[in-house]
């Protein structure tokens, strides 16, 4: 569409009230950015963790997510620009 003409032709598009999505794929084009994993924690440390994200009013993964992201940066191994690129050896 690369003039006003071929646009034109859809201002007048009406939503239907209801569409039929019994053959719809649920989660068909859906990636995941995060990737679900279990860890074994010391129950201290897990207290500890959920107390600092309740008073910084996040989600506990949240904040361990951010912690091991910031560990990341200080250690090189990622560029906070570019988000998780990994130096090439």
């Amino acid at each position: 569409m690369k003039d006003v003409n071929q646009r034109a032709k859809y201002d007048d598009f009406e939503v239907e009230d209801n569409y039929d999505f019994s053959n719809g794929i649920r989660g068909r084009f859906y990636k995941p950015k995060k990737i679900p994993t279990s860890m074994r924690l010391d129950n201290d440390i897990l207290i500890f963790l959920k107390k600092q994200a309740s008073e910084k009013k996040i989600a506990y993964q949240t904040l361990i997510n951010n912690l091991l992201r910031d560990y990341m940066q200080v250690s090189g191994l990622t560029n906070p620009r570019k988000g998780t690129n990994y130096p090439v050896a």
